[in-house]
């Protein structure tokens, strides 16, 4: 062989370049050999010992495994996020308007300094939600707008969940569990439903992942990087609090880096203060406090039967479903038991620290957490459900890949079903009719609104309104909190404007679910103008009323009205007004 690499003179140069270009370009993913982590693969089939994989098997018979791989992780993950992006966006307006998505739109039509205020100093809850939802509304967006950041959250949090299972099984279970996710109700309502719960999702993904990075490697770069996540998250939802302690019990129990982490968590405190003192008053407003006992929650057997139902939600559902499904689970984490027994403890923190929040917490029924509360944990168990399925398809023969991929596909299905049974409307859209009904209410108020009108709850018709017509008026009051209510009702200058109230008789909180309502006003009956639409009765005062007191007392009667056409609201908004006005 010559020094330009021939080695034969009748081959010329260009047969001794490729062979050149083959060996510094083709064996370059030979590099990855020694990656703990298994790569989603195309096996080619020569330079293999062994084709099996169990999770962080790295070798086989103490030898270093040879192949060539072509790495279908990030085209199989990027596909996941499309099929997850083109469902959440064909039914991104199926689902009806709530009145939680027009609370955080109202909220967000003053400045963001008064949005900043109103979140942390009087409601409580989620800062970084709300900015968004002032960002959407400044931007002359509404209720599509604030969906499409759900939207955005969700499907973003789809690569973030493969790359965790990645780093705590491997890189196919990781795509598997991704998928699962994906195909969950916990995903596919909240990846439409314009709160926070895909955002809150989001941020705890990333602060898993820094968390992993920062003791992995360490630095001051990796541990700012975990910090700020660890803001963001906080920023996300009060319930953040529980995946900061079950981040810092992880980092105890593992005993890696743990003066670092301890001075990142400090700091966070700091300068968290902000998050911490807007969690208090929402602590406040629903009455939550400490010794268990309270009406949900509070015993490890309401805990264990809580966790349950959250596992149907981030599953197939419950009942039929729930023996296998939890079965997979319990596979899962002896598997991982065996071969990543940090990731099996991270897993424990993720369950552990809620359950001990909750047996030790005083909860009221307002207050109880569901299975979006436990968001955070959903890419954990969705591992724990893919890792013995992952390994079904490697070690169990021949037929085994396609068993695994019907598995998948019958939890996908199962998935899908349960999403529908549980909430017929996220596919089903409204009833005929409701969603006309809706508009032509939305349309009378818009069109004859004035600027002092004082509105009741923040109700979906409302909502209507505004995207009408952007002047709506924005003199608010909040259901269900006297106090809050109370201090809403201070802020309103008087004279106030006219009182207008809305009930619903096809709301799913009422005895009974109908889809007309009478159309009646209140004592005197010349006093009130009303329009009744399908199931929405809109009734508004002729006269402004004034006065707050006033105002309080025309709206119990106007309740009272609600209790005698049995809108479930009513009863509750009744009482609100009633502690309001001994407040004021």
């Amino acid at each position: 062989m010559n020094r330009d690499g021939i080695e034969n003179g009748l081959d010329g140069r260009r047969p001794a370049n490729r062979a050149r270009f083959r060996r510094r370009i083709g064996d370059a993913l030979e590099d990855f050999e020694d990656v703990p982590v298994r790569t989603l693969v195309f096996v080619c089939g020569h330079e293999i010992e062994d084709a099996s994989s169990a999770i962080g098997l790295d070798s086989v018979n103490g030898k270093p495994r040879r192949r060539r791989e072509v790495d279908a992780f990030w085209p199989a993950t990027t596909a996941v996020a499309a099929v997850l992006a083109g469902v959440l966006g064909w039914f991104l307006r199926t689902w009806p308007p709530h009145e939680d998505e027009a609370l955080a739109l109202f909220v967000g039509r003053g400045s963001l300094g008064h949005v900043l205020h109103t979140v942390v100093a009087e409601r409580g809850g989620a800062p970084l939600h709300f900015g968004f939802a002032w960002l959407v509304v400044h931007l002359g967006g509404g209720l599509t707008g604030l969906r499409i950041v759900s939207l955005v959250f969700a499907v973003a949090s789809v690569p973030l969940i493969a790359l965790l299972g990645a780093r705590l099984a491997d890189r196919m279970t990781g795509v598997v569990a991704a998928a699962l996710a994906s195909g969950s109700w916990v995903m596919m309502f909240h990846g439409i439903y314009g709160r926070m719960y895909s955002l809150f999702l989001f941020t705890s993904l990333l602060s898993f992942l820094a968390l992993l990075a920062a003791l992995d490697r360490g630095g001051r770069r990796r541990f700012a990087l975990w910090g700020a996540a660890l803001l963001l998250m906080l920023a996300s939802h009060p319930y953040a609090v529980l995946v900061v302690a079950a981040q810092g019990l992880f980092i105890l129990l593992r005993r890696r880096r743990v003066r670092e982490a301890i001075v990142t968590l400090a700091a966070v405190g700091v300068v968290g203060i902000p998050f911490w003192w807007a969690d208090l008053v929402l602590r406040d407003r629903f009455d939550v406090g400490v010794g268990g006992g309270g009406p949900r929650l509070g015993s490890p057997t309401s805990v264990l039967h809580y966790f349950w139902w959250v596992a149907g939600d981030f599953s197939a559902g419950h009942h039929a479903w729930s023996t296998p499904v939890l079965l997979l689970a319990l596979v899962g984490a002896v598997l991982l038991w065996q071969h990543r027994r940090d990731s099996l403890a991270l897993f424990a923190c993720v369950i552990a620290v809620p359950a001990v929040a909750f047996m030790l917490a005083t909860l009221n029924s307002t207050a109880s957490p569901e299975a979006r509360h436990l968001i955070f944990a959903l890419p954990f168990f969705s591992v724990l459900v893919a890792a013995p399925i992952v390994e079904l398809g490697r070690r169990g023969g021949r037929l085994a890949p396609a068993a695994a991929l019907i598995a998948l596909a019958v939890l996908l299905t199962g998935e899908v079903r349960w999403t529908h049974q549980k909430t017929p409307p996220l596919f089903d859209g409204d009833p005929p009719g409701e969603a006309q009904a809706r508009d032509a209410a939305g349309g009378w108020l818009a069109a004859t609104y004035r600027p002092s009108d004082v509105l009741l709850g923040y109700e979906p018709v409302y909502l209507q309104a505004w995207e009408r017509n952007r002047s709506f008026s924005g003199h608010t009051l909040p259901r269900a909190d006297p106090a809050l209510l109370a201090s809403s009702l201070k802020d309103i200058p008087e004279p106030l404007g006219r009182g207008v109230w809305v009930f619903d008789a096809s709301d799913t909180t009422n005895l009974k679910e109908r889809q007309t309502i009478p159309l009646v006003t209140p004592s005197p009956h010349s006093a009130f103008e009303a329009r009744a639409y399908g199931p929405f009765l809109v009734i508004r005062s002729r006269r402004p009323l004034v006065t707050r007191a006033h105002y309080l007392s025309v709206s119990e009667e106007v309740m009272r009205l609600g209790r005698r056409l049995q809108i479930g609201d009513a009863d509750i908004n009744l009482r609100t007004l009633l502690r309001a006005e001994s407040l004021l």
